[in-house]
């Protein structure tokens, strides 16, 4: 049986609030949530299943998104048509980035906002993330394109930040070759 998560929305306090780095194991609760987010992410991706459960489309989610202030993340990854990948992340960080900027094409969107917001988002074209994985074991992760977005919108949720933050409000929108869109 599926049931939808309670994603919180924008104007909730605490997704403007920095994560608490986590010390100890998850507790089987929250190692529950980030079962059932992935299940949900990977059926918000498969048309007729969103369309079955009325889902939106999402790639990633935030423990904050769920109402728990911890630095948790995770992410199922449409590699190829119909072949997911999932990530979950404990304490994840940049470690390293690109120079290169790129912009989703049609803009960001996320689960706790729940309006169309018009605009690129900059991001760096390629990322190295290191955090633990849901053992604690050390992870080291190369991300690209739309993976690379992907995660650090996500690491934004944990300090507070949302993506339209990001929106230059004097330059909303990039032309190609000021930035790459894909």
């Amino acid at each position: 049986m599926f049931k939808k998560l309670n994603i919180l929305d924008e104007k909730e306090k605490a997704l403007r609030t920095k994560c608490d780095l986590v010390t100890e194991d998850l507790n089987e609760k929250e190692k529950e949530l980030i079962k059932r987010g992935l299940k949900e992410l990977r059926l918000s991706q498969i048309d007729k299943m969103a369309e079955k459960y009325s889902l939106r489309p999402g790639m990633g989610l935030a423990f904050p998104q769920l109402g728990i202030l911890k630095r948790v993340i995770m992410i199922c990854h449409e590699e190829e048509p119909g072949k997911f990948k999932d990530y979950v992340l404990i304490n994840p960080k940049i470690v390293s980035n690109s120079s290169e900027i790129i912009a989703a094409e049609a803009g960001e969107g996320c689960l706790s906002v729940n309006r169309e917001v018009e605009g690129h988002v900059p991001r760096y074209a390629r990322v190295t993330i290191e955090g633990l994985d849901i053992d604690r074991n050390p992870v080291k992760i190369r991300a690209r394109e739309e993976l690379s977005i992907a995660f650090q919108h996500e690491i934004d949720h944990l300090d507070g930040i949302l993506f339209y933050d990001r929106i230059d409000p004097k330059k909303k929108f990039y032309q190609e070759g000021e930035i790459r869109l894909i």
